[in-house]
């Protein structure tokens, strides 16, 4: 965790009159979640292994009693003294836990099946806390669950790095290596008891927190010879990390030579975080998503998912509801949170899934990531935003490259708006962009497009074509891309609360027009209606190939057109609206069209010769969405389900 938004307000909250009233969004999950599609055992739910437990350590732990006294076996102490520097806190620290970043223990708790294996490996690691309230226990949940399926689970303390000090997300990422060196020697050594049981080909790194971001940085590691900010401590770790998931994570505590490089590039990645985090009050794990890359020319995934009334401390038992300690309970909204099992629950869905897809290479799993609603029947109910991306994927336009909005990312690419009220590009914040400390930006950008097909005047029912936004292809791009009826169609899409006026007719009287409009603005009222009070969203997506056939389909079809689910995290109104630029995230849904889709629709559409897509405002008279990363994914067929995710 970090140094919370919760102290910043605590002196001016608390006056308990002020406290507003419970705001939650209008939940939809009865209808979003009301399918189960995945034909596969639930992956919450225990395995068919015996559960057995030990813990490893240093054994003269002062502190832990479970690393002194009970250790199946012992490990060696490591040196981080290079990358960690304990500041003024240096003695008292030292004093209280016996020892020094020069001696550094390797202490774990595991779980693990009672069978001979080999399985994979787990490595679970906290994130920030008070350092003399344990945190490495609160794993156990996942522990026993993912050990009863068939991996091995270590839940690596790294309390001694807790509190009150900076900067060293280094050395919680080097910390883990350094256990996955130990194990090296736990599966080589004859009188261990993990001999040949750990297969380190087949290794998943799950952080939580600062610890969400430091296991990003040990897959950087991993594959690097030296270390970044000083080479005379030299790398050889090379295992086989395949996954890597980061819980609620800050993003850019420490930043590898100064830079925020793409950590994590060529495993499998998932993160997910809570709308109602109290500690990492912004979604900072969607810049690491951002990140990562895939380039080695295997199939790999990355999946990010907001989960609506989570909060951070909730998924660690040991952490619980409050997101700053007992006094957070002062300042915090504590009231519309998810129960904490349900919380749970949620990671162990989540979790179980993504390691059974990622190191036990069950594909019926896959479809969870493109789409969360083939999951009903698992999933607690409450509202989920997710994204979705594999290495298949290509940018027809991601509005990252340039300043021209008549191009895309792809070369030859051409873009134009028609009958557009709002077409402009720009860059996403986080919602705590009025908390410098936090850095605002998303490091994403994306189009706004706004419309209103209504004419202006005095018939109000009178209506103009649809707008539409078109992105047109190079005569060669579709065979270049290999695009068939296994490919999909894919684009990020979020409606705001902007609603354009309607357009001037053509040919109209441009004075009436516009004295007909200042009338109507007049009779609005002023004060801003709440979202979810807004009309509903919804438009059509359109292929068109080079002989002028079409395809057109409703993007509802694929996904909940949600616009964004606001919530307060702070019980004071006012506090909130200090520390919080918006009532809400910039969280985008990723929406997948299969092409052999629009092929039903339209049986002569040739997918070889397609040259436009095609973003058509023709079922909402009106609105302002926000649009990313429109391309087509070609090796996806194994993330769907029968008849195209169709809940």
């Amino acid at each position: 965790m970090r140094a919370s938004l919760v102290a910043a307000v605590l002196a001016a909250s608390l006056l308990p009159g002020c406290y507003a009233p419970l705001k939650l969004a209008r939940d939809d999950s009865a209808t979003v979640l009301s399918t189960q599609l995945l034909d596969a055992p639930d992956p919450g739910q225990p395995g068919p292994y015996r559960v057995r437990y030990l813990t490893y350590g240093s054994g003269t732990d002062k502190r832990r009693a479970a690393y002194r006294d009970s250790v199946a076996f012992r490990t060696k102490s490591v040196d981080a003294s290079k990358l960690v520097d304990l500041g003024e806190s240096a003695k008292s620290r030292n004093k209280y836990w016996g020892f020094t970043p020069k001696a550094f223990p390797l202490n774990a708790r595991v779980w693990y099946p009672d069978g001979p294996g080999p399985f994979p490996l787990v490595l679970i690691v906290h994130g920030n806390h008070d350092m003399k309230k344990f945190s490495d226990p609160g794993y156990a949940y996942l522990g026993e669950l993912l050990a009863s399926r068939g991996f091995i689970v270590a839940s690596i303390d790294e309390n001694f790095l807790n509190g009150r000090i900076r900067g060293e997300n280094d050395a919680r990422a080097w910390l883990l290596l350094k256990h996955l060196e130990a194990w090296r020697g736990f599966v080589a050594d004859e009188k261990n008891p993990f001999y040949r049981k750990a297969d380190l080909d087949r290794v998943a790194l799950i952080g939580h927190s600062r610890g969400g971001e430091a296991v990003g940085h040990a897959a950087a590691f991993n594959r690097l010879p030296r270390y970044p900010d000083d080479a005379t401590l030299t790398f050889d770790f090379g295992f086989g990390i395949r996954g890597v998931v980061a819980i609620a994570p800050v993003d850019g505590q420490y930043t590898p030579a100064d830079r925020l490089e793409p950590d994590v590039k060529n495993v499998d990645y998932l993160v997910f975080h809570g709308s109602h985090d109290g500690d990492v009050s912004s979604f900072m794990g969607l810049r690491q998503y951002q990140r990562v890359r895939f380039d080695d020319g295997r199939p790999h995934f990355k999946a990010a998912v907001y989960v609506y009334r989570a909060n951070h401390g909730q998924w660690n038992t040991t952490w619980g509801n409050k997101d700053d300690g007992p006094r957070s309970s002062r300042i915090l909204d504590l009231r519309g949170l998810l129960p904490p099992e349900e919380q749970r629950r949620f990671a162990k869905v989540y979790i179980g899934a993504f390691l059974e897809a990622t190191l036990h290479d069950d594909r019926r799993y896959l479809p969870l990531f493109r789409d969360h609603r083939v999951a009903g029947g698992w999933l607690p109910k409450t509202m989920y935003i997710t994204r979705f991306q594999e290495s298949g994927y290509r940018a027809l336009a991601d509005f990252d490259e340039d300043v021209d909005v008549t191009t895309g990312t792809a070369p030859g690419v051409r873009i134009r708006g028609d009958s557009l009220a709002t077409w402009r590009e720009g860059g996403l914040n986080l919602r705590t962009a009025n908390s410098p400390a936090e850095g605002s930006s998303l490091n994403e950008y994306a189009v706004w497009l706004g419309w209103n097909n209504r004419l202006a005047g005095e018939d109000t029912t009178r209506m103009g074509p649809p707008a539409s936004y078109t992105l047109s292809l190079p005569d060669t791009l579709a065979r270049a891309w290999a695009l068939g009826p296994g490919s999909s169609l894919q684009l990020l899409l979020m409606p705001t609360e902007k609603i354009p006026g309607p357009r001037k007719p053509p040919h109209a009287d441009t004075a009436k027009a516009d004295e007909a409009g200042k009338r109507k603005r007049d009779a609005t009222p002023k004060q801003p209606p709440r979202l979810e009070d807004l009309p509903p969203v919804d438009l059509s997506v359109e292929l068109e190939d080079a002989a002028g056939a079409t395809a057109r389909l409703p993007l509802s079809r694929y996904g909940a057109i949600r616009r964004p689910l606001e919530m307060r995290v702070l019980r004071r109104a006012d506090q909130e609206k200090r520390a919080f630029a918006r009532p809400y995230e910039y969280v985008m849904q990723t929406f997948s069209l299969p092409l052999a889709d629009f092929v039903e629709a339209t049986p002569s559409l040739d997918l070889t010769r397609l040259r436009a897509v095609r973003l058509v405002f023709d079922r909402s008279p009106a609105g302002t969405v926000i649009v990313d990363d429109i391309g087509f994914s070609t090796g996806d067929a194994g993330y769907r389900v029968a008849r195209g995710d169709r809940p």
